[in-house]
């Protein structure tokens, strides 16, 4: 990674702030909104979240994309439920397409698990909410996965809990502020894997395309191998995302930034392509969504006479289902593109 990336992109220890004086969980916070003003990226550790479940969630997604195309085509997500659930092959999405930029589709294949349950709350059981809050689609192999997953989301959403609460804390509201706006929430793990490159993409194409993320805050999980995550930095540079074992990057959402009024940044993002046939890639990204019915307006510390607030108020899922709708790119894959970009390929899946 170059030199500079962790000064651009720093390392946070929140250890200090799980159990920890009302001054620690200032410093921690004041320490995440300083990089979140800065570029809206920042590395976490001291999480709490079990090492080995971390290392069954690579394992077993690993084995998932392992699969023949055809197996993994058996759960394809349906796109005209809206909804973002199940695989999706390499080249059926376009993440430039959301901030208005055409380009060949994205070189990456995932799995989306949403929510585990439908919140016993009316709101999440409208016609409206129906497409965020459908059932999920899980793979019969590996046998573990759907366990270990359930786990994972579950162990995350409790970090999304904690950093929500560093948010208010950073804004010097009530540590709870956030808390009646997320505990219903739609939030979206997406396991990507990013195939081995055995030919020159097109132009313009990428592993995933320049985008911002529409949620609170996504925490990812990434791999150190070529090709990886790039941010924009202030200055308009991309930025290597660093690598630091045991911990999670951490990037904020549209919604935080609307909060905040644009105090924390929505920062650009995109993976680029590695060397031709440098392997695969794998990162697995938790989109911590507010609730459906959740009001996305202007904190009352963020705005003031001379400080206006600058977007409209928003509901959250109005918001979700226009980006969901812009993001697909519509395309049809053939075996000559799995073939061309590894789909197929099920032996290097397991390598290093």
């Amino acid at each position: 990674m170059p030199a500079n990336s962790l000064s651009e992109i720093p390392l946070i220890d929140i250890g200090p702030y799980f159990g920890g004086s009302r001054a620690d969980k200032k410093r921690v916070a004041d320490e995440i909104s300083r990089a979140c003003e800065h570029i809206g990226f920042f590395l976490v550790s001291g999480h709490q979240v079990d090492p080995a479940l971390i290392e069954s969630v690579q394992r077993e997604s690993k084995a998932f994309f392992a699969l023949p195309l055809e197996e993994k085509l058996e759960i394809k997500q349906r796109k005209e439920e809206k909804g973002s659930r199940g695989y999706e092959p390499v080249g059926t999405e376009q993440l430039s397409a959301t901030i208005g930029v055409e380009t060949p589709p994205d070189l990456k294949e995932s799995l989306s698990i949403g929510p585990l349950a439908v919140p016993d709350h009316p709101s999440c059981r409208t016609e409206e909410a129906l497409p965020l809050f459908r059932p999920n689609m899980w793979p019969e192999n590996p046998a573990t996965l759907r366990p270990t997953y359930e786990a994972y989301i579950r162990a995350l959403d409790r970090l999304s809990e904690h950093l929500h609460r560093l948010a208010a804390i950073a804004f010097d509201l009530p540590e709870d502020h956030f808390e009646d706006k997320i505990d219903r929430g739609f939030s979206i793990l997406r396991v990507l894997n990013y195939p081995n490159q055995r030919e020159e993409p097109e132009e313009g194409q990428l592993r995933a395309g320049e985008h911002s993320d529409y949620d609170n805050l996504t925490i990812c999980l990434i791999e150190d191998k070529p090709g990886g995550l790039q941010a924009r930095s202030p200055n308009g540079a991309w930025v290597d995302v660093p690598f630091v074992a045991g911990s999670f990057v951490v990037n904020i959402g549209d919604f935080l930034m609307r909060w905040t009024n644009d105090r924390w940044k929505s920062t650009r993002h995109r993976v680029v392509n590695p060397p031709l046939a440098a392997g695969e890639r794998l990162s697995a990204c938790h989109f911590i969504m507010p609730n459906h019915d959740a009001l996305i307006e202007c904190l009352p510390t963020c705005h003031g006479s001379d400080q206006p607030a600058k977007y409209p108020p928003i509901l959250a899922g109005d918001y979700m289902i226009e980006k969901f709708e812009s993001q697909s790119s519509g395309a049809e894959w053939s075996d000559e593109d799995s073939e061309k970009f590894g789909t197929a390929d099920t032996e290097s899946r397991f390598t290093h």
